[in-house]
């Protein structure tokens, strides 16, 4: 006989919050799990993390159990590569393991992208949220959609992180979605001091892909050194991926064009905390830009990409420019630069209403609704 399900506002709730893709690799849906994780945890909430990639013995910092699973495997979509696992035996030790766990709620995050979660979805055993991340991408999914009508019966609640990844979700699956964002740590952001470079430094962050639009950005920057080698910028790059080795061709040696590889939480927050502007020049498949609040919340101006998944984060507060245009991002750079301190202190203000705290208060809220319509049905 199953025990009766607890109420999300107390403490020692057990919450299971599952990720397809791989925490060894960088991604936005993979932060927000260690991140939401974590604050579960700190709420008192016992919580435990099934992920892709049974290699990995990387540490975590969550003070959730974290469970690896299946070998990994790099899907293209959306112009990236989602680290995943394809193996039926960890479809089947995830569910055992959600078994073994006996929550209270399962959370499942992309809960449609392959494949960890599908057992755990078919057998609708718990109460269960699942959230849409993804805005385009995986295109074939669409043509399943039939196919995952038992998933979409394994779905109590169900939310979306933008209006692009809702819109995604009802294209794509027919499900209709709660519109939320994806949250923020700021304390953790500004643990390091804020300190301001004497020389003009460029900061940008994210997977080392062709729609990140990094190029753009090299571009941009070489334009402004060449026409201004009086006051020459520096950018710092930092993240990997596949495009690395195009990009560093393409900077022409310049050593005022630093590649930093990926880089730890700390490290990467040091360098968002001594930028003079944060750039996010993505040219395309943004579902929602965590970026943009981050760099805000780390009190430095931003400039990014008018695409629609970063005016919905920017809220007013970024400086915003065509994608893919070298010259246009050059000036708005520029402009950005000289940015007043209220303008920064207003968007690091407005970054801070996007904490994880905040959302997981929402989440609570979605959890104790996907529990009275599980144990009514």
């Amino acid at each position: 006989m199953a025990r009766a399900r607890r109420p999300i506002c107390g403490t020692d709730v057990r919450v299971v919050l599952v990720s397809p893709y791989a925490l060894s690799v960088h991604g936005g849906v993979q932060e927000q799990v260690v991140s939401m994780s974590r604050t579960l945890a700190n709420r008192g909430h016992d919580v435990l993390v099934i992920t892709a990639d049974e290699s990995d013995s990387s540490f975590y910092d969550t003070p959730a159990t974290v469970v690896q699973l299946g070998a990994l495997f790099s899907l293209p979509a959306n112009g990236s590569r989602a680290p995943i696992t394809l193996s039926r035996q960890a479809r089947r030790a995830a569910l055992r393991a959600v078994a073994d766990f006996d929550p209270d709620i399962v959370h499942v995050h992309e809960p449609f992208a392959p494949m960890l979660g599908y057992r755990i979805l078919a057998s609708h055993r718990w109460p269960t949220v699942a959230t849409f991340h993804r805005s385009g991408g995986f295109s074939w999914l669409r043509y399943c959609r039939r196919l995952f009508r038992w998933g979409r019966a394994g779905i109590d609640r169900a939310v979306s992180v933008s209006n692009a990844a809702a819109a995604t979700a009802e294209h794509d699956f027919g499900i209709s979605t709660e519109v939320e964002f994806n949250g923020i740590d700021v304390m953790r952001l500004r643990r390091a001091a804020r300190h301001k470079p004497a020389q003009t430094t460029i900061v940008t962050v994210g997977r080392l892909e062709e729609r990140k639009g990094v190029a753009t950005l090299i571009e941009a920057v070489l334009l402004h050194n060449e026409q201004r080698p009086d006051d020459s910028w520096l950018l710092d790059i930092v993240g990997a991926g596949p495009e690395r080795q195009r990009l560093e061709a393409l900077a022409q040696g310049s050593d005022r064009i630093r590649f930093r590889g990926a880089l730890d939480h700390e490290r990467k927050n040091e360098l968002l905390r001594s930028a003079s502007v944060v750039v996010c020049p993505a040219l395309r498949g943004e579902s929602f830009g965590i970026v943009l609040l981050e760099a805000m919340a780390c009190e430095v101006p931003v400039v990014a990409s008018a695409i629609d998944g970063y005016r919905q984060a920017a809220g007013g507060h970024c400086f915003l420019t065509p994608p893919g245009e070298a010259s246009a991002l050059e000036s708005t750079i520029a402009g950005a630069l000289h940015a007043s301190s209220s303008w920064v202190a207003d968007a690091a203000a407005y970054a801070s209403q996007w904490s994880m705290d905040a959302l997981v208060d929402l989440y609570e809220t979605h959890y104790q609704e996907a529990i009275d319509r599980f144990v009514s049905r």
